[in-house]
This record gives C-alpha cells, structure tokens and sequence, in this order.
C-alpha cells in the first residue's frame, strides 16, 4: 500500500488497497475468468509485466488472492479470488454502473438472462427492505454485547 490518506474512514482505507492503479480492473478481469498471469496481462492493455506482478503480490498478501501453481518448471502460477476479493464484484459492479451513466454511454451492466441493465441498491437486512441512497449514511458500528465482552477479556 503507497497511498496513505491518514483517515480514519472506511473509504479511505478501501482505497489504501484496492485505490492503487490497475488493482481494481485486475479484479474485474479475475471475475471474469481469466486467471493466469499471460491471459491477464492480454487483457490489460498497456500494464507492464512487472507492475501485473506487483499487483497481484499485494492483492495475495491482502488476502485478496490466492495463487496456485499449475506448472514447476517454468514456475507458471493461476490467481483465484479469495472470497474477501470476490465481494470487490460489488464495488467494480458499482462503478460499471456509474460508468455507463456518466463516462461510457455505449455500454452497460446488464441481467446475462433478459440483457437489460441493472441498477444498485442498499437494503438493510434488519427491516427486510429495499432503502433509497438518501437515507444511508456512514456511522461507527455498535459494540455488540459480545464484541464487548470479548475486549474485556
């Protein structure tokens, strides 16, 4: 991690791992299915061999990756999200969205079953419902009796 924002929020500290260049459109491509080191590097148009690497050292030391070795010699590596990685889909599916609406018109996120676009939404697990954008803030969580105890301990 480079960046260092010095802030005590969980956007910023997201951003300390996933905000680095490349990062987030590694995980588009390992959702997708590409998993080894040459399908990604095809993939990514324009990243050096050196910075793929780099990349997905930082993305496994994050627990964002797991990497599995499919030949000895030469050493030739796969790379498989980690279940901490796959619920990146949500953010780079947040920002495909919102790219498709702002910044890249002539495509979008849509349902692989009718092909018509899909839109985000919050939900809040506790009322069972569907929550609008305007009525979701950022809050610290509450200590849980549990979590409580267990600090004590």
């Amino acid at each position: 991690m480079s960046k260092r924002y010095g802030q005590a929020c969980p956007v910023a500290k997201s951003l300390e791992l996933v905000g680095e260049r490349w990062t987030l459109l590694i995980v588009r491509d390992l959702l997708d299915g590409k998993h080894r080191f040459q399908d990604l590097l095809a993939s990514l148009e324009g990243i050096a061999p050196n910075l793929l690497s780099e990349r997905l050292k930082l993305m496994e030391e994050h627990g964002l990756v797991t990497r599995r070795f499919y030949s000895d010699h030469p050493p030739r590596a796969e790379y498989v999200l980690t279940e901490k990685g796959r619920e990146l889909g949500h953010v780079v599916g947040a920002l495909a969205v919102w790219g498709s609406r702002h910044v890249h018109p002539g495509s979008a996120l849509v349902h692989a079953q009718c092909g018509e676009p899909v839109k985000m939404r919050y939900y809040c697990p506790a009322c069972q419902r569907r929550v609008p954008g305007t009525a979701v803030t950022m809050a610290r969580r509450r200590r849980t009796a549990r979590a409580a105890a267990a600090g004590r301990a």
